[in-house]
């Protein structure tokens, strides 16, 4: 669960702090968030219906929070996170990422078990709270700030480019460029950039998963 905060003013938020929950009705791990400088503890507590212990450590620019019950977050204390699951989990899970069965035709399932075509209906069927309004049209930064378009689309052209070409054929970057391209925009206000890393670290984690490793960072980029 992450909290909503403004990226801009486009009206698209991002988050940076998470709050997850581990097990039925427990919330066994507080917070995190890079604006607390607090250390998390090792281990948190023992809920009633079987030991449940997590860890966490830094690796590179990513906190990573390992939970006994296979689950991993890992987060790079801005706007990127990522949930691992071990493979016990294949197929058993449902919500906005999908139900981890290695099919991407089937992932837009409704909270009801409904196969859904339209985006917005999936998203609207997964609200936390029903006090919440539905989204019925989704944002389009760079119609509303089409003076960022050019530079999100000079930025985002390095998914596309050499830097990523053993990975093309692997994963497609198409989506991972409209996607960049789409956040790069939002993000109009502030650390202009956030937005731009994650999407392009997104692309570049999947070419890891695929076995193209890309070393695309620089002390220019991200």
């Amino acid at each position: 669960i992450t909290e909503n905060v403004p990226c801009g003013t486009t009206g698209v938020t991002c988050s940076k702090a998470i709050k997850m929950f581990l097990g039925v009705n427990s919330q066994v791990m507080k917070t995190l968030s890079n604006r607390s400088a607090t250390p998390l503890p090792a281990i948190l507590e023992v809920i009633p219906e079987f030991e449940l212990l997590y860890w966490n450590r830094t690796v590179g620019l990513y906190l990573v929070i390992e939970a006994s019950n296979g689950v991993m977050l890992i987060w790079d204390k801005q706007t990127t996170v990522f949930i691992k699951l071990s493979p016990d989990y294949k197929g058993k899970v449902c919500g906005l990422c999908g139900n981890f069965d290695d099919k991407a035709n089937n992932d837009f399932t409704t909270r009801s078990g409904l196969q859904e075509t339209n985006p917005l209906n999936f998203g609207n069927s997964w609200k936390q709270s029903p006090m919440c309004p539905d989204v019925t049209q989704e944002i389009k930064p760079c119609d509303l700030k089409p003076h960022r378009k050019s530079w999100a689309e000079k930025e985002c052209s390095i998914i596309q480019s050499e830097v990523f070409k053993i990975c093309h054929s692997k994963v497609n970057p198409h989506p991972f460029y409209e996607a960049c391209v789409h956040d790069a925009c939002s993000c109009d206000s502030g650390g202009d950039c956030e937005c731009f890393c994650s999407a392009v670290a997104a692309y570049a984690q999947e070419c890891i998963k695929a076995e193209a490793c890309v070393f695309w960072r620089t002390p220019d980029i991200c």
